[in-house]
């Protein structure tokens, strides 16, 4: 077998890389460069990991909100062996857990700069042909995270599914998602653009490091497979990468997209609280490009109400998006396969916001407590709000505080992830796309939060990066056994485009049965009809009452039950 920790690749006409072996370290020959990276040893294999590599310069000063360029050739060699910088991000909302004991994993402990560009890349030992890539887009809202997160080590899952690993940083908050749109000085979308540039670097440059670049999977949770969504519907994105995986994340869900006016207003208001000037654009965005950029990302610190992680986010350009995405889901994604999933209790963390519900106790509500909380969450009429109590209280026990609790996280998993997810997953596959489906439905034994609160949002993924192969401590040999098998279950996707492995043939998703697969520790179960009553509400029903109600056509009712 080749040792891929001393290869130099050399590219022939074809423009495919043949690897020859040198007597040089760990040293590979980019297209910007040589990188040198770090040897480690990961459950009885070697991995050597490029750390930090910057595919895209520093976005400063006045490319500052502007689309990344490429990073300019070096001279040398770049010492590729610890993560690079970190992009600035809120702060605050970060270290909104801190008292739960181990959500350290979460928070981003190394140095935050708009200098933020880089990659990561994982590359087993032995590779016996050039070896199938899954590249990994980090969550948080497109307000926080960091690919230099403990939680997204790609080293265990590289050592034992035999793919290379590649994880990005990308702009964040009002860095990454400031819009005028229509202006080049600041059009939005800055950090998918940043995406793009990463998955091109990759292309141009995984076979180097042994990989396949017609053999790339993008994998994602919540705002990274929001962000999946986007590059499958985007065209020029596409030649990329080959599969997607979309985690608890859609481009239809409310909190991954903002129209033109909606982001234009709240760049307005941005430049409000950074007492920049508002009525020339121009003048707007040269302000806004001198402002600590520290700033500009604690979005709270500005005057902000309510929920930072929906704030800046992407929006309908005319560039990135040409159209809106369920127009551009039903035209744009042709011939791949997608594997698209959420959680059990999806929506159980962001319940922590409305009235009763708390990590310290069991968040057992009242009925008004239930319709305050959605009445914050969605801030219409009345009558919208009694529509969704109707469908997901059970009033022939309205008294019970424990089924309150666990209706109102249903309602949050439903709108923000769930149903946005089917109704990605029923365009795509008639549009004869091989898709298919799963619900993670296993609570960690490390898990930090409270027992209620089940395999709540990212459950899966420590997990999914091999966390137990490497943390004996907590985790249970059920779960070391589950940790292996959901790694080939993902590498498995990415090499062939099934998820199926030796004991479970997975069924793929048509709109007729909508079969999915729900996956536990102690095995894997297949149920079909994806929720479909309660997503016809909210894909169907919900927007058109919103719209009555907005255009005084609905009539609310005079009280509701309580």
């Amino acid at each position: 077998m080749w040792s891929y920790s001393n290869i130099i690749c050399l590219v022939i006409l074809t423009m495919f890389a043949v690897c020859v072996r040198t007597e040089d370290d760990t040293i590979i020959e980019t297209k910007q460069g040589k990188v040198s990276g770090i040897k480690k040893s990961v459950i009885s294999h070697t991995v050597t990991a490029y750390l930090g590599i910057p595919y895209g310069e520093a976005p400063t000063g006045e490319k500052r909100f502007q689309k990344p360029e490429p990073r300019a050739p070096w001279e040398g060699i770049y010492q590729a062996t610890n993560y690079g910088n970190s992009c600035y991000q809120c702060e605050e909302e970060a270290h909104a857990y801190d008292e739960l004991q181990g959500v350290d994993i979460w928070y981003v402990k190394n140095e935050k700069s708009e200098d933020c560009l880089n990659l990561n890349v994982w590359v087993p030992e032995s590779i016996s042909k050039p070896a199938s890539v899954m590249v990994f887009i980090h969550g948080g809202g497109f307000f926080v995270g960091s690919s230099a997160l403990d939680m997204y080590d790609g080293s265990v899952l590289a050592a034992s599914e035999n793919v290379i690993v590649v994880t990005m940083n990308y702009r964040l908050g009002a860095l990454g998602f400031l819009a005028f749109p229509g202006n080049a000085k600041a059009p939005g979308n800055a950090g998918l653009f940043d995406q793009r540039l990463a998955l091109q670097w990759v292309h141009e440059n995984i076979a180097a490091f042994g990989g396949n670049p017609e053999s790339v999977t993008i994998f994602g949770e919540s705002a990274g497979g929001a962000s999946v969504g986007y590059h499958l519907i985007n065209p020029e994105s596409r030649p990329y990468f080959k599969r997607a995986i979309m985690q608890s994340g859609s481009p239809i869900s409310s909190w991954a997209i903002r129209s033109q006016k909606s982001s234009r207003s709240l760049s307005l208001l941005l430049a409000k609280h950074a007492n920049c000037p508002t009525e020339d654009a121009d003048a707007t965005i040269a302000c806004l490009q001198k402002v600590d950029a520290k700033k500009l990302t604690a979005t709270r610190t500005l005057g902000f109400p309510g929920f930072a992680l929906t704030y800046f986010v992407p929006v309908f350009d005319n560039d990135f998006l040409t159209d809106i995405p369920p127009n551009l889901i039903k035209h744009s994604i042709v011939n791949t396969e997608i594997l698209i999933g959420v959680t059990k209790d999806d929506g159980n963390p962001f319940t922590l916001k409305a009235p009763g519900f708390s990590i310290k106790n069991h968040s057992l509500i009242t009925t008004e407590q239930f319709k305050d909380g959605l009445r914050i969450y969605f801030p219409s009429e009345d009558l919208a709000v009694e529509s969704i109590m109707l469908l997901y209280k059970d009033w022939d026990d309205d008294k019970n505080t424990e089924k309150n609790r666990e209706a109102f996280e249903q309602i949050l998993k439903d709108y923000d992830f769930m149903c946005p997810s089917k109704y990605f997953a029923n365009f795509a596959v008639e549009a004869h796309n091989n898709l298919y489906v799963y619900e993670y439905a296993h609570r960690s034994s490390i898990e930090t939060f409270p027992e209620w609160m089940g395999a709540s949002h990212a459950a899966e993924l420590s997990i999914l990066f091999g966390h137990p192969q490497i943390l004996s401590k907590g985790f249970s040999k059920e779960e070391q056994v589950f940790s292996r098998r959901l790694m080939n279950i993902w590498a498995n996707f990415a090499r062939n485009g099934n998820p199926s492995d030796d004991d479970f043939n997975w069924p793929r998703y048509s709109v007729e049965e909508q079969k999915y697969a729900i996956l536990k520790a102690d095995g894997i179960d297949v149920e079909q009809n994806w929720n479909n009553q309660k997503c016809q509400f909210w894909n169907y029903f919900y927007p058109k009452l919103v719209k009555l109600i907005k255009e005084g056509k609905a009539i609310n009712t005079p009280g509701s039950r309580n």
